[in-house]
């Protein structure tokens, strides 16, 4: 699995985007949403330290996580995510664009939250997610 996601990754040139995604939100607080072998891998290998991480959240996390932490970082269940008010969520899957649609249109559509996918792919796979979901 491990070998997967590094090919995958290195497919989609993750690591220039992370650099890129660190300027685009130095100073700004942020939420990783996904906390699954995907994000795993990815916090093991790569130095996320520069995108201020307030906490992780995930729909498998519920209000008695709410003070224990995962992987380093505190468990916010899906619902709690506004009252941290970061001023991103990031979406730590493979497939993210039906919960970046979902996060933009029904949880912080009345708010400033801005959602981005961690790993973002490329364009032609991009129209190939949405046309097969």
């Amino acid at each position: 699995m491990s070998e997967d996601f590094r090919d995958y990754l290195e497919k989609i040139k993750f690591e220039k985007y992370l650099n890129k995604l660190n300027k685009k939100l130095k100073n700004k607080t942020s939420i990783i949403y996904g906390a699954g072998n995907f994000f795993k891998y990815i916090k093991e290998n790569y130095d996320l330290s520069k995108l201020n991480i307030i906490g992780i959240s995930d729909m498998k996390f519920d209000e008695d996580d709410k003070e224990n932490d995962f992987l380093g970082y505190k468990a916010i269940p899906k619902n709690k995510i506004i009252e941290y008010k970061p001023d991103y969520v990031i979406v730590a899957t493979l497939k993210y664009i039906g919960i970046i649609e979902n996060f933009e249109l029904n949880y912080f559509n009345k708010t400033k939250i801005k959602v981005l996918p961690l790993a973002r792919i490329p364009f032609f796979d991009l129209i190939k997610e949405i046309w097969n979901s």
